[in-house]
């Protein structure tokens, strides 16, 4: 969240960001509710103050013994008492507003974040060329049916709609997946972690999630404080909850490795076929805390190494400046990689389009300050860190669906990218049903 104190002397600037962002939001009743607060505050600090000095015993006056306080003294204490119980149960009414509000309030918007909707995004590198078929191209999911790798109806009947059973070389592309993300990011000195899939809903919150209410998109555990996580950002975030952190040889870097479960609630209207929208599927996901002025740079590098990683395998792919109002509340800035599919064809792309497979997000301090991840500085004094995330690589869902849309064959098998035959032992996904 935003510091209050910055909000009070921002108040135009983070309306207009409110704007931007597309959040209807009242500050006028935040700041309303923040003087209120503020004041409840201050008086019962005061009338505290006079307890404690009426409550001492008097002092020794004429060589006599310190007295009890009179009876007067007693009722004014008792009307004191009386009145800091009722400011504070109206401080504890307030304090609720407040917070609600102030959580409500989404980070600063960086000044280069194009300003608009979902498709006023700013494409800031396109890499390869979309392949052209001398065959009519299938998407993902009639490829996997035909190779025998996927079945849906079964995992419909076991665990519900967009479940499903991944099979055979389909089990081992992902497999080898995983372990090509892994190799890449741990040779930039990320720290590799495997994370719970549960997380305390207060981790969820302070990250920037609702894991509950008719909006979230997260699994909520019924008579529990838990939930399933729907990305390692979660419990990676939380991973230094109240700490304050040696930053002093640079930022902690971490790569986590989990399955991740989203309800994608209101999400079928959108292109949600095959495995592109799904409710689990396991993620790689970097995540950095770092010092203020190194955000920035490690924003870059997270993108980078998500480059590396796409450029490896082959596909075509694009990097989009996310538009303010897709940035969801805790970015800063975000940068999506989309890599061509066939499945996203419409009418005014027939032969196919671009879709999300990463994601790379500079939150500022707007975690730390709900989650208190703070550093220590050379003079002692300590600041809120700064956190970012970014998608390494998934299966079960969109990096797998590139490949195999991209890199398929007339006769229906599938072309493995090198960097993958050795994870797999097998240079092509072979012999279709039909």
């Amino acid at each position: 969240m935003l510091d209050i104190k910055y909000i009070r002397e921002h108040a135009e600037l983070i309306k207009e960001n409110l704007k931007n962002r597309g959040v209807v939001l009242d500050l006028d009743n935040l700041l309303t509710l923040d003087r209120d607060r503020r004041a409840h505050m201050a008086q019962i600090e005061e009338l505290r103050a006079q307890r404690n000095q009426v409550s001492r015993l008097r002092p020794a006056t004429d060589g006599q013994a310190k007295g009890k306080p009179s009876e007067e003294e007693i009722i004014k204490m008792r009307q004191v008492g009386d009145q800091i119980a009722t400011l504070e149960k109206e401080l504890a009414t307030i304090e609720i507003d407040y917070i609600k509000l102030l959580k409500a309030v989404p980070n600063l918007t960086h000044p280069e974040v194009p300003i608009g909707g979902e498709e006023d995004f700013k494409v800031l590198a396109t890499e390869g060329k979309p392949p052209k078929f001398n065959f009519e191209p299938k998407d993902h999911e009639a490829l996997l049916l035909d190779l025998g790798l996927i079945d849906f109806e079964r995992g419909t009947k076991v665990a519900g709609n967009k479940f499903f059973f991944s099979k055979g070389d389909l089990v081992r592309l992902n497999q080898a997946l995983i372990q090509y993300g892994i190799d890449i990011v741990t040779k930039h000195d990320y720290e590799l972690m495997e994370t719970p899939d549960l997380a305390k809903d207060e981790i969820l919150e302070g990250i920037g999630f609702n894991p509950r209410g008719p909006e979230t998109q997260i699994y909520s555990i019924d008579n529990n404080d838990l939930s399933l996580i729907g990305t390692a950002e979660i419990t990676i975030g939380g991973y230094h909850a109240n700490e304050i952190l040696d930053l002093s040889k640079g930022p902690k870097k971490y790569v986590a490795l989990s399955h991740c479960f989203r309800t994608e609630a209101g999400a079928y209207g959108r292109t949600s076929k095959g495995m592109y929208r799904v409710h689990q599927f396991v993620k790689l996901e970097m995540f950095v805390f770092c010092k203020p002025e190194e955000s920035e740079i490690m924003h870059q590098e997270i993108l980078t190494i998500e480059r590396e990683i796409a450029n490896g395998l082959g596909f075509p792919y694009r990097v989009i400046d996310v538009a303010s109002r897709d940035l969801g509340g805790p970015a800063y800035r975000k940068f999506d990689m989309e890599a061509w599919m066939v499945m996203k064809g419409d009418s005014a792309s027939p032969t196919g389009g671009y879709g999300e497979i990463t994601s790379a997000s500079n939150c500022t301090d707007f975690q730390a300050r709900r989650l208190n991840i703070r550093y220590r500085k050379e003079n002692g004094e300590t600041e809120f860190v700064h956190t970012l995330n970014g998608t390494a690589i998934n299966y079960s869902s969109r990096w797998p669906i590139a490949i195999i849309e991209n890199f398929q064959q007339k006769d229906g098998s599938i072309k493995i990218p090198k960097v993958l035959q050795k994870y797999m032992g097998i240079k092509e996904i072979l012999n279709p049903k039909h």
